[in-house]
């Protein structure tokens, strides 16, 4: 009879050791965000799990007028731009080293609350007494990155880095380029990267419409400058992306926002002399204009639902299906 009760024990033992690691991996893969959509990726080695959400808040939080930016010259423009672009052709190694050369790093991180893997582009002089306030790149590393989604004026016009997060998040294969001062940090108008053709912020968005990736650039209006109207949509300078922003003011407007759309009648603060929107022109690539009220910065369900119209767009340019409104198109 002993041998029998050892071999019960033993077994029971045993089963008792597999229901431990089996609660460990489930309690570790909680603690690191990962679900059903994460668990079945090869885990990114070396890379750094954060909260791009937060990421993102820390660093514009240092964000103010009068200080934090310094123009930068016509080899630091465009040694930045080229290496972006060699990221984009999975050249990671030259890429490196050429934005080493310039002061700024690449690494990788594993976005907590969706699973997703990006390459971070990141000024070293972000953390310094004087940074130089060039910006960020954010770039999908689990897809082809296909679209951008631009924020020229983070800490000025309030909650649209985290609205840029949001559009991030809604479809794969985006870029995020996010500028690295406040619009009034640089001496007259330098810091102001949407109406400047000299500035890192504007010569990464100018290699990525070379490529042929459209953009959906996020922008902010006081209360009292657009009455009657929570979202200007506009294709810019250009029209290329005419049928882009039926298609967004569409889902917008089933998603319970007024739409004021620039090409269909006069809107205040169409964004025509946006230098991004004039080089997307001239390469025919689709671009958007758009100015949200302060209610739609302001986070929870109004940035949610414009996130989830500005997918409907985004979405199609990563080749996923539409997401439907919940009302009928209005012609125009």
């Amino acid at each position: 009879m002993r041998a029998p009760r050892s071999r019960t024990i033993t077994i029971a033992a045993l089963l008792l050791v597999i229901a431990s690691v089996a609660v460990g991996l489930t309690s570790r893969l909680r603690a690191g965000g990962g679900d059903a959509h994460d668990a079945g990726r090869p885990a990114a080695k070396g890379a750094a799990r954060v909260d791009l959400a937060r990421e993102v808040a820390d660093y514009t939080s240092r964000f103010g007028p009068g200080h934090g930016y310094l123009p930068p010259g016509r080899a630091d423009r465009e040694d930045i731009a080229a290496a972006i672009g060699l990221l984009l052709d999975g050249q990671r190694a030259p890429a490196e080293r050429r934005l080493a050369a310039r002061d700024f790093t690449v690494r990788t991180i594993v976005d907590r609350p969706t699973g997703r893997r990006y390459a971070e582009v990141a000024d070293r002089t972000d953390s310094a007494v004087a940074p130089r306030g060039w910006g960020r790149v954010y770039l999908d590393l689990d897809h082809r990155p296909s679209w951008s989604v631009q924020v020229p004026h983070p800490g000025f016009d309030l909650g649209t880095e985290q609205l840029g997060v949001r559009v991030l998040r809604g479809s794969p294969g985006g870029v995020l380029v996010i500028a690295g001062a406040h619009r009034k940090a640089g001496a007259g108008n330098s810091a102001d990267v949407a109406h400047r053709t000299d500035t890192v912020f504007h010569a990464v968005c100018a290699e990525l419409a070379r490529r042929g990736m459209p953009g959906v650039q996020l922008h902010g209006f006081a209360a009292s400058a657009v009455p009657g109207y929570d979202v200007v949509a506009s294709t810019g300078a250009g029209s290329a992306g005419r049928q882009d922003g039926r298609e967004l003011a569409d889902a917008l407007r089933g998603r319970g926002f007024r739409v004021c759309r620039a090409w269909a009648r006069s809107c205040p603060l169409e964004g025509r002399t946006n230098m991004q929107g004039k080089v997307a022109d001239a390469d025919h690539v689709p671009f958007l204009h758009v100015e949200f009220s302060p209610e739609v910065r302001a986070g929870g369900g109004p940035a949610e639902r414009a996130a989830a119209a500005i997918a409907a767009v985004t979405g199609r340019w990563a080749g996923e299906p539409a997401r439907p409104a919940s009302t009928g198109p209005v012609t125009d």
